[in-house]
């Protein structure tokens, strides 16, 4: 079988809709028997020796001419896939329906094809090296080649985080700005051990002095439960001065999560902002915390390397890596959830 290269499809007569496209999902129907490839199809065909030439060319001539573009990543992460069983078609107008501008491939679950229409993921393709915009992710595998053509797919999804700790926080506390924390003078126990508060001055030997953090403190402030000797804009101030635009962007997280019945803890010894609890009855009796989060603005480019140290640290901690997405106007647009996927 030989095909001809046309507007960047592979053509192929005879009786190849039977042979490629209705036994092995390679493909789509033309008129009659012809059947158009993707180049990374057809040059996966070629390297399988299913397909003789194209124009004449063979392999290594095709793969060649077909570089640039991202192509060799793309055809490995499809061959990838072919080999562990699945039918995948282009992401794209012409082979799917609702194509997904941030994808390359539609994989089909196991067993189905292209005719089924059925989606089981939608991969992005990137290399090691490629900068990769986080608005691009969820609801995409992300499958990222290495400098030595191994493969790592991170699945990606956008989601909703709820909790169920409703504490009722007392209203008359009272804290003093010390450097880059608040200390609460007679805090009440539940405002440590039930709602899960800052760190008690003492540690055993408790003092009744609370430690909280600055996000902690502005977020009890703005709600009305804590006295500082000034103001909200006071405790956000020293914030800034602290830690620059990102105390606002961390608050904003912060004050979100407490929304949601979620305690966020700092990150700090795994690398991320927060870790989280999402059911907090006793800090006698708590369990791990579900996740790590790292606020992000919404226009960030994820370094693929970074982003595995991420994932791979979540994972190491019996975690999963969530990055919340903050827009120019300051609200949150995404939990952003990435984890590893073995397909």
């Amino acid at each position: 079988m030989d095909g001809s290269l046309r507007d960047d499809e592979v053509r192929v007569g005879g009786d190849a809709r039977q042979r490629y496209y209705d036994s092995r999902g390679y493909g789509r129907p033309l008129s009659g028997n012809e059947v158009a490839f993707s180049r990374v199809e057809a040059a996966h065909l070629l390297l399988r020796g299913d397909l003789d030439s194209v124009d004449g060319n063979g392999f290594q001539k095709f793969l060649q001419e077909s570089t640039g573009n991202g192509f060799a990543a793309r055809f490995l992460v499809y061959a990838n896939l072919r080999e562990r069983g699945f039918y995948l078609s282009p992401d794209r107008d012409g082979w799917v329906s609702n194509p997904h501008p941030s994808s390359d491939f539609v994989v089909y679950p196991r067993g189905s094809g292209p005719w089924d229409e059925e989606v089981s993921h939608r991969v992005r393709v990137a290399s090691e090296r490629d900068p990769i915009p986080v608005a691009e992710l969820g609801d995409v595998v992300l499958a990222i080649v290495d400098e030595e053509s191994e493969i790592t797919y991170f699945e990606t999804d956008r989601i909703e985080i709820e909790g169920t700790t409703d504490h009722d926080v007392p209203t008359d506390l009272s804290g003093s700005i010390v450097g880059d924390r608040v200390l609460v003078w007679d805090a009440p126990d539940e405002l440590h051990g039930k709602a899960f508060y800052g760190q008690q001055m003492g540690g055993r030997d408790a003092t009744g002095i609370l430690q909280l953090s600055l996000v902690e403190a502005a977020h009890l402030v703005a709600e009305g439960n804590l006295e500082i000797g000034g103001t909200y804009d006071d405790i956000v101030e020293r914030g800034e001065e602290v830690e620059g635009e990102r105390f606002d962007r961390r608050l904003l997280v912060y004050r979100t999560l407490r929304e949601h019945g979620v305690v966020p803890k700092t990150g700090f010894k795994f690398g991320a902002d927060f870790r989280t609890y999402a059911d907090v009855k006793s800090v006698d009796d708590l369990g791990h915390s579900e996740y790590l989060i790292r606020v992000l603005n919404d226009d960030y480019e994820f370094v693929p390397r970074d982003l595995a140290l991420d994932v791979r640290l979540a994972h190491g901690v019996r975690k999963q890596m969530i990055f919340a997405l903050i827009t120019e106007n300051e609200r949150i647009d995404t939990w952003l959830s990435v984890t590893r996927l073995t397909p």
